[in-house]
């Protein structure tokens, strides 16, 4: 992953801000904005993408789950494939190699969250191996509806 790549993850990530409850934040983000988050994450997690050609088509990352130190042993992963790429296995290929940076990196329990409904991103996290441990009634509010997030959780 280069800050060259920002443009190309914006891109794919800025359609779901646009088109979907997958991620709750409202308003697109640009090249500068990214490279700022790759940046910050990048300092302590891995953030990796999927290419073919030049083109990305998809990217992961894992960082923080809590601030607490207790919690310092456990990330959130996040994973985003380009909506012309779904069902190739890309999903699958990032999250079993960010999975396998986190264990390097001595990282005990990984945490996804996940906007309900995305049976794509559920299915993906369960052939992975990880294993849903609660839901969250109606914690975001986006195109005029309540939404409520599941986590899913493996222990690594």
């Amino acid at each position: 992953m280069t800050e060259l790549d920002a443009k190309q993850l914006c891109d794919i990530y800025n359609y779901y801000i646009k088109n979907s409850v997958i991620t709750f934040e409202e308003e697109e983000i640009n090249k500068d904005e990214m490279v700022r988050r790759i940046n910050e994450v990048t300092l302590k997690y891995p953030w990796i993408v999927f290419e073919e050609n030049g083109i990305i088509k998809g990217y992961a990352y894992a960082n923080r789950w809590k601030e607490r130190s207790s919690y310092r042993y456990s990330a959130e992963n996040t994973v985003y494939v380009h909506k012309d790429h779904f069902g190739k296995g890309i999903g699958k290929k990032l999250l079993e190699e960010l999975i396998d940076r986190l264990r390097q990196a001595g990282i005990h329990s990984i945490l996804a969250g996940i906007a309900l409904p995305n049976e794509a991103s559920i299915v993906l996290h369960e052939k992975c191996g990880f294993v849903k441990c609660g839901i969250l009634k109606e914690v975001g509010y986006k195109f005029g509806k309540w939404v409520d997030v599941g986590y899913w959780e493996r222990i690594i």
